[in-house]
């Protein structure tokens, strides 16, 4: 039955973003849906569960001073979708893709289901090739390729909307800068984060080749649970339409999860861990696997999202499932940060598992690989000796030690720490990384090879 061109009202009950409809026919589960309410005020919706006796509604805009008998439903037989047009670039939106910049809504006759489309398994191509973020912490130890899901675990109070606004700034592929484009997504941001992202990419020049997705803390909760998925949208057009190489950074997930957990508590869900619904992981998969790369296409899409740690507890449902979906994790300290260290990047927690398919000889450089071997064993060798410095003394140490104690010092102030302006290159980072190494003998630095150290090691005159 067509029901498009018809409007109910049988509206029985509102709780938080649910509105619940009796004897409406032909209903399908997704189904996107318009409420007018009193006001003749338009509120979007979508089915989340549907039977002979009643439909439940997720009302993006809320149900808050809806009058029931004077609300009426709309259902149009379709599934929630985004316009698609490359004025994209440069544009600010909300989750369900309405305008947030003051500019008219997109036009185009392009249109595509938020939910995304099946990709064969087979058709997916390996992710390779480096991504400059001009951070050295993670492109010298822990890099991004093209392709790759590589979340930022952080905590309240991190700076990791800096971290997250600097990578967008300076991310480049090298070589192919005209054709990278950045999707922002932004899910219960305050209003004055907000506006440091969008100042942020005016004034860098980069807001052009940005699209923009922001929800705001006291915006509805509930578009968040779409905000995600419209912005993958724009991100899969422009890399497999446009053949751009897309980097989609997405921050909190946190607060789309706890907008998961919302729902599904007013559902009636049986919970699992920590309150959130057993179907969690399969649900934030949906969103991190539409990254990757599609073979016989020149675009890519490349995933940052970045999730706010609860208590700063990284075996948290939320971060402990990204890490079982994603590529690795750069992981924010509090210890670092309270030292005044940014960006607070904790080494030893921190991986790429993509990085050697995206590093070496035709990417970066051929001694990148052995040389962020060796920093990660000198830092490990020196955090274990500052430990014993803390028990016996520092005067007690070796004078070897005493080496290994200066590099850990110069590691942390020179290369991990190096502010939010400086962007800098892959081969300043691994020539700033030699130049620390060179603080420790020839002798110590076993994971590189002598014409390593023959071609960069820096010796003192």
């Amino acid at each position: 039955m067509d029901i498009s061109h018809k409007e109910y009202r049988k509206a029985v009950a509102a709780k938080g973003a649910l509105l619940f409809l009796k004897d409406i026919p032909g209903v399908a589960f997704g189904d996107r849906v318009q409420v007018r309410d009193h006001h003749n005020r338009i509120r979007n919706g979508q089915v989340i569960r549907t039977s002979e006796q009643a439909v439940m509604i997720k009302v993006f805009e809320g149900t808050e001073d809806l009058v029931l008998e004077d609300t009426w439903v709309r259902f149009l037989g379709e599934p929630f979708e985004m316009p698609l047009a490359p004025d994209l670039l440069g544009r600010v939106f909300n989750g369900t893709g309405a305008p947030r910049d003051e500019r008219p809504p997109l036009i185009s006759g392009l249109r595509r289901d938020v939910n995304g489309s099946a990709v064969n398994p087979a058709a997916r191509a390996y992710p390779r090739e480096f991504i400059q973020t001009g951070i050295s912490t993670i492109d010298g130890l822990n890099s991004l390729v093209r392709g790759q899901k590589l979340p930022i675990f952080s905590g309240s109070g991190l700076p990791h909307n800096r971290l997250a606004a600097q990578i967008v700034r300076q991310a480049k592929l090298p070589g192919e800068e005209a054709n990278f484009a950045i999707v922002f997504a932004a899910m219960g941001v305050s209003y004055s984060d907000a506006q440091f992202f969008r100042e942020e990419f005016e004034n860098s020049g980069v807001l052009g080749n940005v699209v923009m997705f922001i929800n705001l803390a006291n915006d509805p909760a509930m578009e968040r649970m779409i905000l995600p998925r419209t912005a993958l949208t724009v991100a899969e057009y422009l890399a497999f339409d446009l053949d751009r190489h897309v980097l989609v950074v997405m921050t909190d997930m946190t607060n789309y999860a706890e907008a998961l957990r919302e729902i599904a508590t007013a559902k009636g869900d049986v919970p699992a861990r920590k309150g959130y619904p057993g179907y969690l992981y399969s649900d934030l998969a949906e969103i991190y696997e539409r990254a990757g790369r599609i073979r016989d296409r020149h675009g890519s899409i490349t995933m940052i999202p970045v999730v706010s740690m609860p208590g700063d507890d990284i075996t948290h449902p939320i971060p402990d499932l990204t890490g079982y979906i994603t590529e690795g994790q750069i992981v924010l300290s509090r210890e670092l940060n309270n030292q005044g260290i940014y960006p607070p990047v904790t080494i030893p927690p921190s991986l790429s598992r993509l990085m050697k398919d995206g590093i070496g000889k035709d990417y970066t450089r051929e001694d990148h690989q052995r040389l962020a071997n060796q920093l990660y064993a000198a830092y490990a060798q020196a955090l274990e000796i500052r430990n014993l410095a803390s028990i016996i003394g520092a005067e007690e140490l070796s004078s070897q030690d005493q080496n290994y104690l200066k590099f850990a010092d110069a590691f942390e102030q020179q290369f991990v720490n190096q502010g939010d302006e400086a962007g800098r290159s892959i081969l300043d980072t691994l020539d700033l990384a030699w130049e620390l190494l060179s603080i420790l003998p020839p002798e110590a630095l076993g994971r590189v090879s002598e014409a390593d150290i023959k071609k960069y090691y820096k010796t003192s005159d």
